[in-house]
């Protein structure tokens, strides 16, 4: 930068020579200096006003655009990403298939102690002691006097013992705010609800996670924030869930049983209406598993409808004449030899109590009265490959694929070796084990004219039909058998006025551990549809060593164990499924009209 001098030579010699005063030249020119520096900062100040005023225009209208975009795009609740930042507490209800709660949260608390700030521990352990009586008074002491600095005493308390606990006054019990699982009705659908319990934890929230059935296998869903307020939608009706719970306890306590189960399941969705699982347990309060060494099946946590791996004995029957009657093979009407003794590698098959139905039945005879030698006949018939065939599309080899983490255990029990013989006996029911779910379903194609329907946990829209199994016609002529076998056959307890029943009974005798079958031990076992007619559902019914003892000698058949409780259940739930009692469509005479 040129500086221009204040006192310049050239003029103060010639302002000397002029006799002016050389000071006022000075004076001039830091005047003009003063002035040429004020410019230049006023035009730097213009120039940071400018970039300023230019910043919060910016500012102010990207502001107000995002504004303008938030204001017109939808709610999306926030993920926290980074790990650990938030324990998720929140979890989605479950409701049936009419909107009625089977479970849903609830607040609460949980206890928990700091001993370095406690005034006295020993009255503190001492009054919680009393307030709560599952816990130990002298495991307290030892941990509040001990060197712990915080510990869980509890992880939930009622409002009664919160507020009791507060009455303690100890500045060292502090209360953690909690979001509990809460199932309103109890007992009702245990085995579908399953369970929940608290996963990571922190002093302020408590992670809710799924334990057990719909819980777990829908963890995922029910804990994802994104799908808001949206409820989990099951299937099952609450109001026939509890119809049919009480009836199936009563049946088993009359008939004696150490356990039960019941299916009721739509014929064309395939959702499962009603599934009972007896004994049960309250999901509030969880029971603990059998320890390693114990029979999973004595625990009331064991789901018998789909963990339950049965030989469901003569129910089976029908899959067999709907086969060969399918492949062209025989009508209801063909006879069948039904001579004995029939014998195959070295056994004898015969009939249940050595009873004898001649030298031969027609197909619909041999289901009516539940032969197994017509049914060995049947088979032979099909053959090995077709009968493998068959029973692959009925879906009883592999697990059904029901919604709940249980039913991954449910795989039928199938032979090595399925040769003659376990073609012939597997006919009639035994040498080959599923669980009444397989069985539901099956029956469930017959029922809906030969298709095959998943059973699902899960609201449907409409019919869910799979591949075609076997033909309408063989379907009728299978539901037909069902029909008769209930008015003249096995099944005659199982009549209920105006719901036309048709169904098949099964009594398998029940396998030892280690090998070998107890001869007063049974699996009893009705499977049934109802209007026969034009079915709208399949009821399964199985009592575990049922015996009905009203008579000189206890009574262990399907026929008259879990027939009559089925049709006890049947006459309940009917009314409650909207079914009106009807009158059953009869063949007319052949009757021809003239005229005059």
């Amino acid at each position: 930068m040129i500086r221009i001098p204040l006192r310049p030579l050239a003029r103060i010699l010639s302002a000397r020579e002029k006799g002016e005063n050389p000071d006022t030249i000075e004076r001039e020119n830091i005047r003009l200096r003063h002035i040429t520096m004020q410019d230049k900062a006023r035009n730097r100040a213009e120039g940071r006003l400018l970039v300023l005023g230019v910043f919060f225009v910016v500012a102010f209208g990207v502001v107000g655009g995002r504004m303008g975009l938030m204001a017109t795009s939808e709610a999306v609740e926030p993920l926290a990403s980074a790990t650990g930042a938030t324990i998720a507490a929140q979890r989605a209800d479950i409701v049936d298939r009419n909107g009625r709660i089977l479970a849903t949260n609830f607040e609460t608390f949980s206890l928990y102690a700091q001993p370095p700030v406690m005034i006295d521990p020993i009255a503190a352990a001492e009054g919680l002691a009393r307030i709560l009586p599952d816990l130990d008074k002298e495991r307290l002491i030892k941990d509040f006097t001990g060197k712990r600095k915080f510990l869980w005493v509890k992880r939930k308390l009622s409002p009664e013992q919160k507020q009791a606990v507060h009455e303690l006054g100890d500045p060292g019990l502090m209360f953690g705010p909690r979001e509990m699982r809460l199932y309103p009705n109890g007992r009702l659908a245990a085995h579908i609800m399953g369970g929940a319990s608290f996963g990571k934890e922190g002093v302020n929230a408590a992670e809710v996670i799924g334990v057990a059935g719909v819980e777990k296998q829908f963890d995922g869903y029910l804990r994802d924030p994104a799908n808001g307020d949206a409820p989990l939608e099951l299937s099952l009706d609450l109001t026939v869930q509890a119809a049919s719970e009480r009836v199936l306890y009563g049946g088993m306590k009359l008939m004696n049983a150490k356990g039960a189960t019941s299916i009721l399941m739509d014929v064309h969705t395939g959702e499962v209406i009603s599934v009972v699982s007896l004994p049960d347990f309250d999901p509030n309060d969880r029971p603990r598993p059998p320890i390693e060494g114990e029979d999973p099946s004595e625990s009331p946590l064991f789901n018998r409808a789909v963990q339950g791996v049965y030989e469901l004995g003569s129910t089976f029957k029908i899959f067999t004449a709907a086969q060969a009657m399918d492949l062209g093979l025989v009508n209801a009407n063909t006879m069948v030899n039904t001579r004995r003794p029939l014998r195959q590698s070295g056994h004898e098959i015969g009939e249940f109590r050595n009873k004898s139905y001649g030298p031969e039945l027609s197909v619909s005879m041999v289901i009516q009265k539940s032969s197994n030698v017509g049914t060995a006949r049947l088979a032979q018939m099909i053959g090995i490959e077709r009968q493998k065939q068959f029973f692959g599309e009925l879906g009883l080899l592999e697990r059904t694929g029901f919604e709940i983490v249980e039913a991954q255990g449910g795989r039928p029990l199938i032979p090595r070796n399925w040769g003659v013989l376990e073609m012939m006996t597997i006919s009639f029911g035994h040498g080959m084990s599923a669980t009444p779910m397989h069985l539901a379903a099956g029956y469930a194609a017959i029922a809906n004219g030969g298709r095959y329907v998943s059973p699902t946990i899960l609201k449907q829209t409409g019919a869910q039909y799979g591949p075609r199994v076997m033909s309408e016609d063989s379907a009728a002529a299978a539901r037909s058998m069902l029909r008769r076998v209930v008015t003249h056959g096995t099944a005659s307890f199982g009549e209920v006025p105006g719901y036309a029943v048709g169904g098949k009974t099964g009594t398998a005798d029940k396998p030892k551990p280690r090998g070998g079958y107890y001869k007063d031990r049974v699996i009893a076992t009705f499977a049934s549809m109802f209007p026969a007619h034009d079915p709208k559902y399949v009821l399964i019914v199985t009592l575990d060593e049922p015996s009905e003892n009203s008579g000189s000698k206890p009574r262990r058949t399907a026929g008259w164990t879990a027939v009559p409780v089925a049709a006890e259940m049947i006459g309940r739930i009917a009314p409650l499924l909207g079914l009106r009692p009807g009158v059953e469509p009869v063949q007319m005479a052949g009757i021809t009209l003239t005229s005059n």
